[in-house]
């Protein structure tokens, strides 16, 4: 892969908005979404060339596009969005990522910070014992081969069906918690075998479970639709698709090198099929399955952490506000030179953030537009945002994930001491269960980028407007 694009290449547009213009064999210029800090960060790694690299292949419509939480990551940087014509256009691993429908869910409590405080120590170790986490673990709950395709096809409306859970939380999810493609007929055996043992787990990485508080409400009105108020404590779940993604990923990766080979793509990694082919069509198929064990996944953790809290607080309620995917790939309708175009949109570590007024909103949210949620890293703030009508004319109606990473998991454990992170999140008030001293550092808010400036950006090129800032008082983590 060639090096990143020299600052030359990289244009400045406006404020916060950045150009690499088409040349080689680019079909589309490559647009960034960055501040300078943010911009300068990026240019560390070789994220900008990879979606130079995403910008040569067939299909691509309109820019190639760059958030600014965007990095390194497989085929396409995360952070990295681009849309295919669904006639001439391709669909590609990479430009989902091998953490299918990894995505973040909100639950809004009854509680408020004052409740939490006295109890925060006690909260985060039940949380930690009780809900799975780490590499490989097992779930909380036991399936067999037929009960893991329904989830396949159902999604989280397995799980409400089976008591755990109820009919709103699938309602006021993306997609309602179903994408309604998902085919287990072209998902593997090996997949089945490493997903079935993992239903009710959090898993390792970035993936955490907080109890958070609302710090700051910037937008009052879109706010009270989402049901936010100052001091009320949130519950955020960050996880994804577990071992039945990642497999999925990796045999059609294998299947398409072997059909198409890499004679066409600029990297390796890029992997592709034709939308309508064959291989395309059952890829996209098992995507959606391993969706669907997400969102099942989630909705099983939600009713666990529900449970949990009961024990604290009888009277526990929590209700979900959003449940947002960022590794997917979507037919969605969007605008290409005044004509409307059905696309097939790749979010790589990306939020999706449509306007009011679209239909896949649910509809207490159309007056405002979609909630979108954006996880800082352990310990930082995270901030809850909503989708603009300007992002559908900028960014495909995306935006970013998170806070995105500036130092790798071994870098974090070369630089960074356990002792620093443990001290900063006491003084912080912040309690953390973690699985290992080795996640905590490698999770440390030092190995991110700052959230605070990642939202900003978003919030000042409109590709998301801020709504509320939230405080994490009880961190899990695998």
């Amino acid at each position: 892969m060639a090096k990143n694009p020299d600052i030359e290449e990289v244009k400045k547009v406006s404020e916060n908005i950045y150009r690499v213009e088409k040349t080689g064999k680019m079909s589309v210029p490559v647009i960034i979404y960055a501040s300078e800090k943010l911009l300068k960060e990026m240019k560390k790694d070789n994220c900008i060339q990879q979606m130079k690299n995403v910008a040569c292949l067939p299909g691509i419509e309109k820019n190639a596009i760059v958030l600014p939480d965007a990095h390194l990551g497989y085929g396409f940087c995360i952070g990295g969005v681009a849309a295919f014509d669904i006639d001439k256009g391709v669909i590609s691993p990479g430009g989902v990522g091998y953490d299918i429908s990894c995505s973040v869910r909100l639950l809004k409590t009854n509680l408020k910070k004052q409740d939490i405080e006295k109890k925060q120590k006690e909260i985060a170790k039940k949380l930690y014992n009780k809900l799975p986490t780490g590499v490989g673990k097992g779930g909380k709950v036991r399936i067999d081969k037929k009960e893991i395709k329904e989830i396949m096809k159902k999604g989280s409306l397995w799980a409400v069906e089976n008591g755990y859970g109820i009919k709103e939380d699938c309602e006021l999810s993306e997609e309602q918690g179903c994408m309604k493609d998902a085919e287990p007929e072209f998902v593997s055996e090996r997949a089945i075998a490493r997903g079935i043992n993992q239903l009710g787990s959090l898993g390792s990485g970035n993936h955490f479970l907080e109890v958070q508080y609302v710090e700051n409400i910037l937008d009052e009105k879109t706010a009270e639709i989402f049901g936010l108020e100052m001091g009320q404590v949130c519950i955020m779940i960050h996880c994804g698709s577990r071992g039945l993604g990642h497999q999925i990923a990796s045999d059609y990766i294998k299947l398409m090198e072997e059909e198409y080979g890499f004679e066409n793509i600029p990297d390796r990694q890029l992997i592709c099929a034709p939308i309508k082919s064959e291989l395309g069509q059952k890829y996209y198929k098992g995507m959606c399955c391993a969706a669907n064990f997400a969102f099942c996944n989630k909705q099983v953790l939600t009713h666990f952490t529900r449970e949990i809290m009961k024990e604290f607080f009888p009277n526990f309620k929590a209700e979900v506000v959003y449940d947002v995917c960022h590794n997917i790939a979507k037919f969605e309708e969007h605008e290409i030179n005044g004509v409307k175009k059905m696309l097939c949109v790749h979010r790589k570590g990306a939020t999706r953030s449509l306007g009011k007024g679209r239909k896949e909103i649910p509809e207490k949210y159309r007056t405002v537009g979609q909630p979108i949620i954006i996880p800082g890293s352990m310990g930082t703030s995270s901030y809850i945002l909503v989708g603009t009508e300007n992002a559908e004319k900028l960014s495909f109606a995306s935006t970013a994930h998170g806070a995105g990473r500036i130092m790798s998991r071994f870098e974090a454990m070369r630089t960074l001491k356990v002792e620093n992170i443990k001290n900063e999140m006491e003084k912080n008030h912040i309690e953390v269960s973690a699985g290992s001293w080795k996640s905590l550092v490698e999770e440390s808010p030092n190995s991110y980028k700052d959230v605070d400036e990642v939202v900003r950006v978003s919030d000042e090129v409109r590709i998301g407007k801020i709504v509320a800032k939230l405080k994490p008082m009880v961190v899990v983590k695998g």
